[in-house]
């Protein structure tokens, strides 16, 4: 066997022994919550109803001895039942033995849905906490089947650790009381010494497994991302005429799934016939010891039958041994993964009893502000902008300026690094995050709508929103008579990611959901870039309706889109350059000026 260890696998060992018992630590308070008394109720009932099966079952063998002494003629039963009556006090035994195994189970079962409902919860609201920088870094693939399989293991861990190993444990330790009570000290020697070759031998081989299991799910996890990847670009894949690359990857990921699939199925069949040759030479040694004393007159044929039936009332757990004590450590692995992400830090957090932010207007104020997404790379350097309440300012500047990011920190998915970014003189730091997002409405780039219909589309903008709030967002967005077209009006399905509308259609889906939500704040980020010059306009009147009395700040790429804004402000590399009215920076001549021929001769020319 140490021909499969080496100092990585050692190490790698370690620490997953590390992780597991810390994953058992952050499992045990859902088995007995302080808060919960009903849980504490339900899980002393099962390990009640636990108790009394395995009492039953280690007592059953000796009714079948009773029987089959008294039907041998042997000797006559203690109990006076007779041969018919032990028959049937044994069928019951039996059914008692499986009674409270489902007792057990059903008492507990509300105890492991509700961990694994809790667990499952903490994640997914743990995920939305995390911050913008881990999620656009992170797999959404690989992401859930962390989540799947660790939400899975913990039912797993709960049931089977519980019920299977304790369980196991007691009934080997009361039968082998049974057979040195009852027979001699050279039964138990043999199942105890079968045993514990057997167990030494199952876990062995089982951590074995559990490396190759390990390679196995990483292929696992590699080839679901690769298909959910292709399948969210499925446009891009078309436009390129790629489906057969795509296939070709995909295939390439289920070639490494498939290897490391074929070892675990080889080293499977390795462990059940070493496990089936382990327990028969136990079998065979006790049973010749059984045979010998039935032989030699002190043993009867029931005591025969009995020893019987205790090695294999021993083999049938131990059978399942192996496949257990792999999945509970492939638990703790799937779980330690789901742990490690409940650990990862938010980045962008609350202080500790940070007020709402409270909205006077909604002016907003960048003091000096320096950010970048990597501590060697700054985006923006040393900003400051002062938009007054009421407002629509626009920024403007080439691709990788620092136009987008502004509206990122003003939502607060990034915090600055150094300087400050205030509403109405309230550091966005200090006021509580969804109090910031709920000041703030933003129309992107490209609108991402749920797959469901229209209806439920707009209606997230605010929770509890009537239809008539729905149509009357519709309406101010334009987009009202275009949805009575369709055959079913606001029940119409938009698809994954809204791809069944047109561009134009998703935006307008987009600024009625905002409208909806009526933000004191709008962020409007280069929401008409990917339009048609036709839809643009529609959209721009849009938009227009929806900025009135409200702050706006309108991140742009065409200046068409934004020639009657208050002020504009010219960024380059990270600073503003020029701010002033569309006029007055046309007349400067400067950076403003140059951008806007510029993209006046590409409209001419694509004319």
């Amino acid at each position: 066997m140490a021909t499969w260890h080496t100092a990585s696998d050692e190490e790698l060992e370690r620490n997953e022994r590390r992780s597991g018992w810390r994953t058992v630590r952050k499992v045990s308070p859902y088995l007995w919550p302080a808060d919960k008394p009903w849980v504490k109720y339900r899980v002393v009932l099962a390990m009640l109803a636990l108790i009394a099966s395995k009492v039953i079952a280690v007592g059953t063998p000796l009714l079948y001895k009773q029987a089959v002494d008294t039907l041998a003629g042997e000797g006559v039963s203690e109990l006076a039942l007779g041969a018919i009556g032990l028959t049937v006090a044994y069928g019951m035994a039996r059914l008692m033995t499986n009674g409270f195994q489902q007792l057990r189970d059903a008492v507990f079962a509300k105890v492991a849905q509700r961990a694994l409902r809790t667990l499952a919860l903490e994640t997914f609201e743990h995920i939305h906490r995390l911050s913008m920088r881990y999620h656009i870094t992170r797999k959404t693939g690989g992401l859930s089947r962390i989540i799947e399989r660790g939400v899975k293991g913990v039912e797993f861990l709960l049931r089977f650790m519980l019920f299977s190993i304790g369980p196991l444990m007691l009934e080997l330790l009361m039968i082998a009381a049974v057979l040195f009570w009852l027979f001699d000290v050279w039964y138990l020697a043999v199942v105890a010494g079968t045993i514990a070759v057997y167990i030494w031998f199952t876990f062995k081989v089982t951590e074995w497994r559990v490396r190759l299991r390990r390679v196995m799910n990483d292929q696992d996890t590699d080839a679901n991302q690769k298909a959910i990847d292709s399948l969210l670009n499925f446009e891009t894949v078309k436009y390129f005429g790629a489906e057969q690359r795509e296939a070709q990857r995909y295939d390439s990921a289920m070639k490494g799934y498939e290897a490391a699939a074929l070892k675990t199925s080889y080293s499977l069949a390795f462990l059940n016939f070493g496990q089936s040759f382990l327990i028969t030479s136990g079998l065979v040694g006790v049973m010749v010891l059984a045979t010998l004393g039935v032989q030699n007159g002190t043993l009867t044929v029931g005591d025969f039958v009995m020893v019987n039936a205790y090695m294999i009332q021993i083999t049938m757990p131990l059978n399942f041994l192996g496949t257990v004590y792999r999945e509970i450590r492939q638990s703790l692995v799937d779980m330690g993964e789901m742990f490690d992400l409940l650990e990862q830090p938010t980045e962008v957090s609350d202080k500790p009893d940070a007020p709402a932010l409270v909205v006077n207007g909604g002016g907003i104020t960048l003091d000096n502000v320096h950010f970048g997404y990597d501590e060697e790379r700054p985006i923006l350097k040393g900003v400051s902008l002062t938009v007054p309440a009421g407002n629509n300012v626009a920024i403007v500047g080439a691709s990788g300026s620092g136009k987008s990011t502004i509206g990122r920190l003003l939502f607060r998915f990034y915090d600055v690094g150094d300087g400050a970014l205030k509403i109405d003189e309230q550091d966005v730091r200090d006021v509580t995050q969804v109090s910031l997002h709920d000041a703030i409405g933003v129309v992107p780039q490209d609108t991402v709508l749920f797959n469901d219909t229209i209806r439920y589309n707009i209606a997230y903008g605010r929770d509890g929103a009537t239809m008539t709030d729905i149509e009357d967002a519709a309406k101010a967005a334009q987009i009202h008579d275009f949805i009575m077209t369709l055959p079913e009006g606001y029940e119409t399905a938009v698809g994954e990611r809204g791809l069944k509308l047109s561009g134009g259609e998703k935006q307008r889906v987009g600024i009625a959901r905002t409208l909806l939500k009526n933000p004191p704040i709008l962020l409007l980020d280069e929401a008409t870039s990917a339009l048609d010059t036709e839809t643009e306009q529609e959209i721009k009147e849009a938009l227009a309706r929806a900025g009135e009395g409200r702050t706006v700040i309108t991140i742009a790429h065409r200046l068409s889109t934004i020639a009657e804004a208050d002020r504009i402000i010219v960024l380059e590399q990270g600073q503003i350059v020029e701010e002033g009215t569309h006029a007055a920076l046309l007349d400067k001549g400067g950076r403003y000026s140059q951008l806007w021929l510029k993209q006046q001769s590409e409209d001419d020319l694509a004319a």
